[in-house]
Parts: structure tokens; C-alpha cells; sequence
């Protein structure tokens, strides 16, 4: 930045400016979520002050427009400050598009619908930065695919990152499901196939029938759909099918846990954790699941 300043003097500086001329990312895929994280972000401002000035872009009227740092406005809000640093840097739509989903992809909760829908902004900004057509999900830009050069920054393969775009394709009262953990990831992508009138009518036999399809019967109901096949009354067969994964079941909702482990814990270990305890906590009352609870 600085070899960049000394070049340009003009092109990108770090000035004090008023939070109410902050404008958020058009379509920015991330939500800036209240909890330990929030509260964390908000002791470090009161103590500290803003240590790492937000980067904008102007958008020529005067006000500018957040490429990261919306979480930082928000706690700067609750907590009274109106006056922040910022970065202001000139930057094309493309070029924010990437930055923007780059600074925030590294983060370490992330629910499954924000990085689906990073992924696809970003793929479509290395499109149109290509100049190629949108067509399909495995463009290739010169001679690698787009989606494995957004898998490179992450860690993850090109694959994986195309089917974390085709959950953009649920309704939301399904991607909801998804962010809730209600529906596994692998059983969504192959219900994002399905038409939107499959999908709403999958969704009410799911609240009725309080049970999910599993990846099997996913992958059945996406070729039905495609076939123009799939009926409300198949639906509500295949749900009412006895299976091992739809027995009861409760769900811990990751946020809920995570403040009792320390920060680097996958949710894996977490889980080996929880299971630990519990055959402790069984061990010590002496109970059996066969036996009455005493």
C-alpha cells in the first residue's frame, strides 16, 4: 500500500469519516450476527478503538460504500461512535465483489446460505473480469476453472465450491433448514434440483410430516422433479418411510456450545466432547438407557 501511495498519492488514503455516509455492500451475502463474537468486537473497540480502518470505495455522491467492515460499523454503533476510520480506495465493481467476499470468507462462523452466496458472487465477478459468458458453473478462465481459483483461497476443492452454489437455488424457508442444520448439507444440493413448486410443496410435507429426505431419497426426488414426475402424495410417502435417520432427533445449535470450548475446536471435537461427558455423566447415575431412569 504504501509503494501504491507513493506512486498515486490520491488513490487510496485513511481518513475519519462519519458512519451515517457508510453505505453497506450492495447484496453483501454476510450477516452481521449479535453474540460472543459482537460482544468480543465491541470490548476490543471500547478498550482500543477502531485498530484496523474499515476499506470503502466512493460511490460518487458524496457517500461511500463498505467492502469490509460492516461488522466493525455495527459494534462502532452500539457502542455510540459515530466517527470511523476508514480506508478509501478506488476499486471497480469486480474488484470489490472479490475483495469483499475474500475479507470476510476467512471467518470463523460462517453459515452454509453466506458462503453460498459469496461463492457465486465472486465466481460471476471472475466472469465478467474475463470477459467470458456466464453460461455454467465450470467456466474456465484461461486454464483453470473459476471454481477451483475460488477453492485455492479457501482450502476447498473447485467441486465443493459449485455445490455450495447450488444451494443459492432453494427457497429460502429450505436454505433455512440448511443454515439450522435441519437438512444436511449433501440431501440440499440435490434438493436445490427441484422446481420451486417441488421445493414448497417438499417443504409443507416436511413441517407436516416432521421428517427429512435423506441423500437417497434426495437424489430420488431430484430425478421425479426433473422428470416432471414427483407428486404431493409420493412426497408424503417417502417422508412417512421408516428410516434410521429420521428417528427422533433434537439439534444443538453450534453458537449455543461454542463459548464452552476453546476457539480452534472443530465442530468434530466439539461433538467428541459433548458424547465424552455424557457417557461420564451415565457412568456416575448409574444409568442404562434399557432401565428406568432412577
Amino acid at each position: 500500500m504504501a509503494e501504491n501511495q507513493a506512486q498515486n498519492p490520491q488513490a487510496e488514503k485513511v481518513i475519519a469519516l462519519s458512519a451515517s455516509l457508510l453505505e453497506p455492500f450492495q447484496g453483501h451475502p454476510f450477516r452481521v450476527a449479535s453474540g460472543e463474537e459482537m460482544e468480543q468486537l465491541k470490548e476490543s473497540i471500547r478498550e482500543y478503538g477502531v485498530l484496523s480502518p474499515l476499506l470503502v470505495r466512493p460511490r460518487g455522491d458524496g457517500r461511500y460504500e463498505i467492502v469490509s467492515g460492516h461488522r466493525r460499523k455495527a459494534a462502532c454503533e452500539a457502542l455510540g461512535i459515530t466517527e470511523l476510520p476508514v480506508l478509501v480506495r478506488e476499486m471497480t465493481d469486480d474488484e470489490a465483489v472479490i475483495l469483499m467476499v475474500d475479507s470476510n470468507i476467512q471467518r470463523e462462523h460462517i453459515l452454509p446460505s453466506e458462503k453460498a452466496f459469496a461463492y457465486k458472487m465472486k465466481m460471476e465477478a471472475i466472469r465478467r473480469q474475463a470477459g467470458r459468458p456466464n453460461k455454467n458453473s465450470r467456466q474456465v478462465v484461461g486454464n483453470i476453472e473459476s471454481a477451483d481459483i475460488i477453492g485455492q483461497a479457501v482450502n476447498e476443492s473447485g467441486r465443493t465450491v459449485q455445490r455450495y452454489i447450488r444451494l443459492t437455488h432453494l427457497i429460502p424457508s429450505i436454505l433455512q433448514m440448511v443454515d439450522e442444520y435441519q437438512i444436511a448439507f449433501n440431501p440440499a444440493v440435490e434438493i436445490s434440483y427441484l422446481t420451486e413448486e417441488h421445493q414448497r410443496m417438499l417443504k409443507e410435507e416436511m413441517d407436516a410430516c416432521q421428517a427429512t429426505p435423506s441423500l437417497t431419497q434426495s437424489r430420488t426426488l431430484k430425478q421425479m422433479s426433473q422428470a416432471g414426475t414427483l407428486t404431493r402424495e409420493y412426497l408424503h410417502h417417502l417422508l412417512t418411510e421408516e428410516k434410521p435417520n429420521q428417528r427422533q432427533k433434537f439439534f444443538l445449535n453450534q453458537e449455543d456450545v461454542q463459548r464452552y470450548f476453546p476457539k480452534h475446536y472443530t465442530p468434530q471435537q466439539m461433538q467428541q466432547v459433548i458424547i465424552h461427558l455424557l457417557h461420564t455423566w451415565q457412568h456416575k447415575r448409574g444409568y442404562n438407557k434399557d432401565t428406568p431412569e432412577r
